[in-house]
């Protein structure tokens, strides 16, 4: 039996789900629906006194959280899932999740989203298959130093698949709520 190419199953499982399911359905995005607050309250990305933009939130997260908005949840995917890991694991270490800035716009959002995952699948497709059993050590958070890459490479696939389906959701909730179907007549 030969040994799992371990980077060869991450990507495979995050680029299907890219090229089938989310990339396709963030076609079309406007700041309008990007920004659209579907309830009160609701958590976004607002803009600084400097004109850079930040998301909305809190540690402990309120319970329950707020309902966010497509620009929270791109932004987080972008932000938090991949630009930081990215820089973390195969950049210069140096990016925070305090200093960051969130994309303000849904065309920012979708070229820095598109920028992050191809950087993303390039840093995994450079790791040979031996360095996803070591531990991501100090490019994480204590909870994660000890685990192992491929836990690291699971968990971004997972965060990737499950705030990319929130976000299609909001799409479709979006496109159907009555102010927006009224609009479109």
């Amino acid at each position: 039996m030969t040994a799992l190419d371990w980077p060869a199953e991450v990507l495979a499982q995050l680029e299907f789900y890219w090229d089938a399911s989310l990339r396709p359905r963030l076609d079309g995005l406007a700041d309008d629906e990007f920004f659209w607050e579907p309830v009160e309250p609701c958590w976004s990305v607002r803009p600084r006194p400097d004109g850079t933009f930040v998301a909305d939130w809190s540690w402990p997260e309120p319970d329950p959280p707020p309902v966010t908005t497509i620009a929270w949840r791109l932004g987080h995917i972008v932000v938090g899932v991949l630009e930081l890991r990215v820089d973390h694991h195969f950049g210069k270490g140096d990016m925070t999740i305090a200093d960051a800035h969130w994309p303000g716009s849904a065309e920012e959002a979708l070229a820095r989203l598109e920028d992050a995952y191809r950087a993303w699948c390039a840093g995994v497709r450079s790791k040979a298959p031996e360095d996803f059993a070591a531990p991501v050590g100090s490019a994480e958070p204590e909870q994660w130093s000890d685990l192992p890459f491929a836990v690291l490479a699971l968990h971004v696939n997972r965060e990737v698949m499950h705030h990319g389906a929130e976000v299609a959701l909001l799409r479709d909730l979006y496109r159907a709520h009555p102010a927006h179907v009224r609009d479109a007549v």
